[in-house]
């Protein structure tokens, strides 16, 4: 027994597992088909895991209480990989607050869309969607937050692929948590600047407007229990509300996006 190529299966298992949720036990159907035969192992992988992820998950997930969230013109999933690796499916109140929330945006902004980042996996509550340890329950919904071109108009651009960590920091007359985060020791905290998979997008600037926007009416959304934004931000935007909470130094920053959890 080649206890090297044992030990990397392993890790590859737990990989897909912790990234995709589905992707270990799809690899080990794959490879209990095709123990010697590579090719055949790694395309019966490709194929079985989209069909579970697109046709079959999607139908399964409801018994766990969790559906897809539901896109249109005015939601969208910023980015392809996260309906890939399932990492898009939430309790149905989300999706309530997510019609509700992106109808009083329209009213302001049209043409501008909800761009959806991490939410959670469809099955067991208790399984972490890392990086994010709170996101394990259905009830959390990462989303971007929103930019202005250089002619000003809002729009749905974003300054990264992944829709993290391009950061919106302090300017020097507002109070800077992030400094006083990692002077107390905690590194990971802007640890999503690691995690953009690239920038695009370089003339776009914070929209101070339009993000004010769409924060009010999350937190003022019935079903909303929590809101994460960095302190300099709420500040900014002199929004004000119990809901709208500060997440605290064990996690990442928030100024890069905003966190919303319901009930």
């Amino acid at each position: 027994m080649n206890w090297g190529k044992l030990f990397l299966r392993f890790l590859w298992i737990v990989f897909l597992t912790i990234t995709t949720q589905i992707g270990g036990i799809v690899y080990i159907i794959a490879f209990l088909l095709y123990k010697k035969r590579p090719l055949k192992r790694g395309l019966a992988f490709i194929i079985v895991y989209l069909i579970a992820t697109f046709a079959i998950v999607p139908y399964v997930a409801p018994v766990f209480g969790r559906e897809k969230i539901k896109t249109n013109d005015a939601i969208k999933i910023h980015m392809f990989f996260t309906s890939l690796a399932n990492r898009d499916y939430v309790v149905p109140e989300v999706n309530i607050v997510l019609a509700d929330v992106s109808h009083v945006l329209r009213q302001s902004y049209p043409d501008v869309a909800i761009h959806c980042l991490d939410a959670n996996f469809p099955f067991f509550d208790g399984f972490p969607l890392l990086p994010h340890l709170s996101h394990k329950d259905g009830k959390k919904l990462d989303i971007s937050l929103l930019y202005k071109n250089k002619e000003g108009n809002v729009t749905n651009a974003k300054p990264s692929i992944s829709g993290y960590g391009i950061f919106v920091s302090p300017r020097e007359i507002e109070y800077d948590q992030i400094t006083v985060c990692k002077q107390k020791g905690y590194w990971q905290y802007d640890f999503p600047k690691y995690l953009t998979l690239g920038t695009t997008h370089d003339d776009l600037n914070f929209s101070e407007d339009a993000t004010r926007k769409l924060l009010q009416s999350i937190v003022k959304h019935p079903s909303i229990s929590k809101v994460f934004l960095e302190p300099h931000l709420r500040d900014r935007m002199k929004v004000r509300h119990p809901k709208l909470r500060y997440h605290g130094c064990r996690a990442v920053r928030h100024d890069d996006h905003i966190h919303l959890q319901v009930y």
